[in-house]
Parts: C-alpha cells; structure tokens; sequence
C-alpha cells in the first residue's frame, strides 16, 4: 500500500493561533487511495511538509534510532513551559532543531559567505569537506533524541555550514584572544570579524552556542578540524575554551579582572584536570563542555567517621529519608542558630559547597563562642573563626541577566542525559533549600556568597526560586552535607547559643551593655551576700 509520511514540523515557538494548522500536519500516515477530497484541501496549505517516503526507508530510520548513543535533546516541555527562550536560539541555528527558522536566517546568509572564506583560506574543496561528513552521517544522526527525515545531502549540507561557522569563529576568537582583543584589519574573514567586533552579537551566539537544542556533535567538529587545519594550532578543546572564556565571570566572580589569557588558561587547565579522554568519558558537545568548566565534584567515597558508623549501624531505616536531599534551614535561619556562612579562603569550584568538621566543637557545642566574635569584630580571622565556630563555606556566585539561559541548558542535558549525576541540579535545589526571602538574599550578599547583578534581592529570589521547579534531582552529592547541616540545626544547645547570640550579643554596644550589667549583677550578689554574712555575725 501507498503511503505517504506527513513531518511533524512544529516549532516549539508557534503561536496558538496557528494550533488547528499545525495539529492537521502533526504526524499522520494516510491511506492515499481513500484520500478524500476534503482532507486534500485541508493538507494543500502543508504541501511543503508532505514527503514521499519509501516503507523500507522509514524502517531503516527508525531502526537507527539508538537511546543509548542520544547526547543532543529536545528540551522537555515541562521545563521549555518555565522559560521558553531560555532554551531558543536568537542570532544563530546550529543542527536541525532549529534549522531553517525563518528568524535566523540572516544568520544562514552569512554562513555560505564564511563557508567560502574558509574554502578560500585553506584550499580545500567543500565536496572533500562533505565527504568527511557523509562517512559519519549515520552517526552523527543518532546523537539526536529525534530523527530528522532530511535527505542526505540535505544534512550533510547543514552540518557542513554549521560546523564550518563554529571553526571559524573559534580560530578567529583565538587569534583575537592571541592577539590582546585587537581583530586584524587585513583578515580575509571579514563576517567572523563583523561579529567579534560587536560585543552584542558575540555575545549573542555565545548564548546560541551553549543551548541544549543548538548542538552538533563535538566528534565531527573535530574530525574536521584536523583535517582541514594543517597549521601548528591549540586543540580543538582548547579553542573552545578560548572562545567561552567569557564565562570566567560564572567559575571565579571575584577574580574577573584577570587577563584574558590568564583566564584562558585556567579554563584550559580546569577542563583537562576533570575530563578524562576515555570511551566512556568524552565532550559531547559545547553544553557539556561548559558542564565541565564548573568541575564535577569529586564523586569518590569517603571514608566514614566514627559518628556515620554508629548512626548507621544504630539507625539503619533513617537512611534513606527525605531530609537527607535538603537543609530544613534557610541562610538566615541557619545564621540564627550561630552557623555562619562564608566564602572559602582559597579558590573552590561553584558546586563544592561543604561543612568542614570541627571535632572539638562536635564533642563540645558549649565552647562554640560564635557569640564572642558577634560583639568583638577586631577577634574575627579565617583561622579563628573555623575554630570556635562552626562554618558552612559556599563559593561565589555570580547573578545576572544571563546566569538562568546558561544554568537552565546545564540543567536540562542532566535531566535528560545524566539522571543519576544531577550535580548542578542538586546545587540549585540546594541553593534553593538556603534561599526563601528577600532576608536570605541581603544576608548571602553580606557575606559576599552573591554578586547580585540583577538589581534587587526580590529577583534573585525569584530567579533561584523558579529554577529549582520541575527539577527531579539525585540528591546524593549533597545528602551527608545536608545531614550534619540538619543535625546541626535541630541542637538544643546551638539554637540557645544563637538566641543568646542575637539577643545580647549581636553587636559590640549590646555585648558591651550585657557584660556590665553582668558584673553590676555579680557585685550586687557578692555585696548582698556580704552585708548577710556581718549581720549574721553581729546577731
């Protein structure tokens, strides 16, 4: 039997009035012989999307389709509903999700152009180039959680000119970084230097870069760079490095006055220390890339103490419990209760957040003189902090207009590729345990955990709030941490040491007026005293 295939060609971004159009397009396979008329009619306004497919072919796709070898998603559309544009491109398509948007196709434009250019400065031939690419087709197609019913010389055009687009711009990006921020005037590539000329629509496609949906496969980007650039240059990783350098701002907020080079890299050098160049451990793409510049925690067992011994071996069915995954106090709270939060002393990745162990303290909450340091400012030093008080230290986080696009893309490839390493989901939720209201905010800001670009603690709020929706995390990285932080918490003695704290000793005037009135009190006692012992002796 005839059968024609109808592509579902519908754009996350359609707008609702075109629903009844779109639905009559959506996936159908129709009998042709008792095609009515009618239903003619209703298809005519999607001629465009009906292709005529052999039933063999269709089976030989849909064979291809491998779950296991998927690294490249469709956002889902629980987290797309939260913030659409979070997951879309603006000034650049890269791979078939996107391709052809009619809002990007100023874009499109200038990639034939850079194509040329490029054919032009190397001296390769784009039929030598498509080879390359036509060898890992079916490869490159099942990176993809979709199959796309292109035909083959259409995906091997498309991957061409977009794979030769992201060449060139790092290679030129690299050159600038070589050469202090300066584009050479003479350059052939003059739509790269169009772009790096103009700090918005860098900017823009370094967005459009890092977004789930906007990926092609780190493998073929670099079969073809070592085979078309013959010149001694950096790897491929490094030039990718080179060209999201600016993300620097994200990995150490408080050192972003450093020299590009320096940051370059650091960036370099931070990739190479967590990626390991096996066959189950390789780049997949630039958001998986940029995964890596926040550096994976380190995820080998510790060995427990004597205290998790005896919790486990007494208390086996609390294991599991819920409040393991979470803190059940805010930032504000947990400082009422004489836990402070403060940055590291020395450069720390953004996910390693941790509660260093003060056995003293732990043995004996009742020299935990938290208080002391509140009312005496002059006493306060790294190193005498960490010993009379406990501490939960929290790397630097910068937040601005840009952080949610780059941590909900981070978020979703987790959601969507490694469910059971949700390392960034957990440090949202996390962050999100810590942050509830404005007071959260100001106090974390204080205490220079966060660089607030966003005007006001109100969004931040917000912002941190809503990131943390529709997000199902592992919860293992976090769980001992939020465990000692919890028992930390629920102590009697601690929660009496910070209400003595924040009563009398929040500051030097009310620690100053509490220890006068308790001599005054002392003297009072010892004299009352006194006066009682001579009258007893003169009666």
């Amino acid at each position: 039997m005839e059968r024609t295939f109808i592509y579902p060609a519908i754009h996350p971004t359609d707008k609702p009035n075109d629903e009844k159009k779109l639905l009559a397009c959506k996936g159908l396979v129709i009998n042709s012989a008792d095609y009515s008329i009618k239903a003619k009619r209703k298809f005519e306004s999607c001629k465009e999307l009906i292709i005529d497919i052999d039933p063999q072919a269709l089976e030989a796709l849909e064979a291809s389709r491998c779950p296991d070898k998927y690294c490249i998603y469709r956002v889902p559309k629980r987290l797309r509903k939260l913030n659409n544009m979070a997951y879309t491109p603006r000034l650049v398509s890269i791979g078939p999700f996107h391709h052809r948007s009619e809002e990007l196709k100023d874009m499109d434009i200038q990639k034939f152009l850079i194509l040329k250019n490029f054919c032009n400065r190397t001296g390769k031939r784009i039929e030598d180039i498509k080879c390359i690419i036509k060898d890992k087709e079916n490869k490159i197609r099942s990176c993809y959680s979709e199959t796309f019913l292109l035909s083959s010389d259409g995906f091997v055009n498309m991957i061409l000119l977009d794979a030769i687009f992201i060449l060139e711009l790092f290679c030129r990006k690299y050159e600038k970084l070589m050469a202090h921020g300066k584009v050479s005037e003479n350059s052939k590539a003059r739509e790269i230097d169009y772009i790096l000329s103009r700090p918005y629509l860098e900017r823009g496609i370094l967005h459009d870069l890092l977004l789930l949906e906007n990926q092609l496969p780190f493998f073929i980007l670099k079969k073809l760079y070592q085979n078309v650039e013959t010149n001694t240059k950096p790897t491929l990783l490094e030039l990718s490095c080179g060209f999201f350098v600016d993300l620097y701002k994200y990995i150490d907020p408080m050192n972003d006055e450093a020299d590009d080079i320096d940051k370059w890299k650091h960036i370099t050098d931070m990739v190479n220390k967590h990626f390991v160049p096996t066959k189950s451990n390789k780049v997949k793409h630039f958001t998986d890339l940029v995964r890596y510049f926040f550096c994976l925690p380190n995820t080998e067992k510790t060995k427990p103490n004597c205290r998790d011994l005896v919790r486990s071996f007494g208390c086996p069915q609390k294991k599991n419990k819920r409040n393991n995954k979470h803190l059940d106090g805010t930032a504000t709270k947990l400082d009422e209760t004489g836990l402070k939060l403060t940055k590291p002393d020395s450069e720390r990745e953004l996910l390693q957040i941790q509660f260093p162990e003060n056995i003293c303290l732990e043995t004996f909450p009742c020299f935990n003189l938290s208080w002391l340091l509140s009312c005496l400012p002059c006493l306060k030093n790294p190193c005498l902090e960490r010993h009379v008080q406990r501490c939960l230290e929290v790397p630097p986080l910068l937040l601005d207009d840009k952080t949610e696009g780059l941590f909900r893309n981070l978020m979703a490839l987790e959601q969507c590729h490694y469910p059971s390493e949700t390392y960034f989901c957990d440090y949202i939720v996390l962050l999100d345990d810590l942050i509830t209201t404005k007071e959260d905010v100001r106090l974390l800001v204080e205490k220079k955990i966060i660089v607030n670009e966003l005007g006001s603690s109100a969004a931040v709020t917000k912002l941190v709030n809503n990131l943390a929706l529709e997000i199902e995390e592992s919860g293992t990285h976090y769980a001992n941490l939020c465990e000692k932080v919890n028992d930390y918490y629920k102590s009697y003695w601690n929660r009496l040491v910070g209400i003595l704290t924040r009563t009398y000793f929040s500051d030097f005037f009310k620690g100053t007026a509490t220890v006068v009135g308790i001599i005054v009190l002392f003297l009072t006692l010892w004299n009352f005293q006194r006066l009682i012992r001579l009258s007893t002796g003169r009666y």
